[in-house]
């Protein structure tokens, strides 16, 4: 299959934006390329191309974290890590043998609530991580390996644990090479790796190595926070006109497809104005006004 140059263009200019903002969060690759790349391609075509990429993506984010991070979060992360496997297989297997527009109308619609989740900023720690391990990586790794999207719901959930800035980009890192890994060495076996995977491979890769460290840079001026809210924004009207795309080309219910796309801006739009207009100005202390107590009467001569 020979893919025509204005999409590779197209999947090289993504790429850049989607490494721009992995090197900023720590994640969002696949979530920000994936549902565009969709429009053009098929999951069995991407797939393989995107969980190579974020191989590497994942081993240089994981390399930026530090080792004391790496240490202080791996006994945490390895619970989930090993039950990551199970679902990649199962997911695998998926990808191999369901049609292409279904897995589309799966992508979106399994994406879209959890990228609102995280633009709504939701905070409940999970008190027993041991206990939710299993569940969370059996689950993430089916998403993974079927989409290659697993950045909004592991985010969710170190969000929640209270995790430093620089320990929650380590542990969301060491979940994802395992992930993107795993899914490689599955896809292998499968054949779905070929000579067009290859050929995408070689346009979409380069910009990575300018991605990342842009968005580095980028992050600390604008501050995480905003940073985050404003790319889970563009993410979520990706993802919604997606799913109306989707809606449309699988039941002929484009006014519906649209319909939903719409209630996605503006669910989207109210969590922007919540969050910009939240946001509290630093605190400034007032400066204190010194007040000289009155001299004491000097008595007049004479008196």
């Amino acid at each position: 299959m020979v893919i025509p140059l204005e999409i590779l263009i197209l999947l090289a200019l993504l790429s850049f934006g989607a490494s721009l903002v992995n090197g900023g969060l720590g994640y969002g690759y696949s979530s920000l390329s994936t549902p565009l790349a969709l429009l053009a391609l098929v999951n069995r075509i991407i797939n393989p191309v995107y969980v190579g990429v974020e191989a590497c993506v994942n081993t240089a984010i994981l390399g930026f974290s530090g080792k004391e991070n790496i240490k202080a979060t791996f006994r945490r992360s390895l619970p989930v890590v090993i039950f990551l496997v199970p679902g990649i297989l199962v997911g695998s297997f998926v990808l191999a043998t369901l049609s292409s527009t279904w897995l589309k109308l799966v992508v979106y619609a399994a994406i879209l609530p959890l990228v609102l989740l995280q633009a709504a900023g939701l905070r409940r720690p999970i008190r027993s991580e041991q206990k939710a391990a299993a569940p969370l990586g059996v689950g993430i790794g089916l998403l993974y390996s079927v989409t290659t999207i697993s950045g909004p719901p592991i985010a969710l959930f170190w969000n929640n644990q209270g995790l430093e800035k620089q320990q929650f980009r380590a542990a969301i890192a060491q979940v994802r090479i395992a992930e993107s890994y795993l899914t490689a060495i599955s896809y292998y076996f499968l054949g779905l790796f070929t000579v067009t995977s290859l050929q995408i491979f070689s346009w979409i890769a380069p910009p990575v190595l300018i991605g990342i460290p842009l968005g580095m840079f980028v992050v600390k001026k604008v501050g995480t926070e905003t940073f985050r809210r404003v790319c889970m924004s563009f993410d979520a009207w990706i993802v919604g006109f997606g799913l109306a795309v989707v809606i449309g080309n699988l039941f002929g219910l484009l006014d519906f497809g649209y319909s939903v796309w719409a209630i996605d801006i503006g669910i989207d739009a109210w969590l922007l104005y919540r969050f910009f207009t939240g946001r509290r100005l630093p605190f400034q202390p007032q400066q204190k006004v010194s007040v000289r107590p009155p001299s004491p009467e000097v008595p007049l001569e004479g008196t």
